[in-house]
């Protein structure tokens, strides 16, 4: 059971990660990754409505009927989807506002979706939780980390705004570059593109380096053939 525990967190933060292997969610990866906190902000937020999603959906998942399969699955995301609205715009109302639209949008994100589909209609409860937070999980993590680069770049600091969600005494975490002004391109919607394409680079050339490690060590480790 341990092995399939460590397999989900491996598959949902490496492996399979949403942001930059799959690629689904592009919408609020490419839009809302102005900042760290930005992105951060939403990641946490989509981790909990699929951990809650594949939570209230796999216990059901033999009493719903084919054909309205689907439609049961968007209404509990939406509901789910609804309640984080609310707590956010309640508990972090400036927060709301600079995320806006992308809150409810999570209803419609795929990734969403297709671990309902996937996951959770076909395994039991505590497995489905987790697999839905760690996919929410790999996701936070490519949007924090593509917010950082492109505020940095950008706007010459990291974790603006942390005050947003933590209140004014957060506000001392901000860094701020003293003589760095920044670079205009990176919070523009073409410094999404880079940066997202930067992160895939380095994903892509960790794996390949592995592999080839990989395939050095079998090799090495092959008797050599009698001639």
């Amino acid at each position: 059971m341990t092995n399939i525990y460590k397999e989900i967190t491996i598959n949902g933060l490496w492996k399979q990660n949403s942001g930059v292997v799959q690629l689904l969610g592009m919408c609020p990866t490419l839009a809302v990754t102005t900042s760290a906190v930005n992105g951060l902000s939403l990641g946490f937020a989509t981790a909990l409505v699929m951990a809650a999603a594949n939570g209230a959906v796999s216990p059901v998942r033999q009493y719903v009927p084919n054909e309205i399969r689907v439609p049961v699955f968007i209404l509990v995301i939406a509901t789910l989807v609804t309640v984080i609205d609310l707590s956010i715009n309640a508990f972090a109302h400036e927060l709301h506002k600079v995320l806006g639209i992308f809150i409810p949008l999570i209803v419609v994100n795929c990734i969403v979706l297709a671990r309902v589909e996937s996951f959770a209609a076909k395994n039991p409860t505590l497995p489905s939780m987790l697999d839905g937070f760690m996919m929410g999980s790999g996701l936070m993590l490519v949007l924090g980390l593509l917010g950082a680069i492109r505020e940095l770049v950008g706007k010459g600091t990291v974790l603006s705004g942390l005050d947003l969600v933590l209140g004014p005494s957060a506000h001392a975490f901000m860094w701020t570059s003293v003589d760095y002004h920044g670079f205009l391109l990176a919070v523009l919607p073409p410094g999404a593109f880079l940066g997202l394409a930067s992160l895939i680079l380095l994903r892509n050339c960790i794996e390949m380096r592995k592999t080839k490690a990989n395939d050095a060590s079998a090799l090495a480790a092959t008797p050599a053939m009698k001639h």
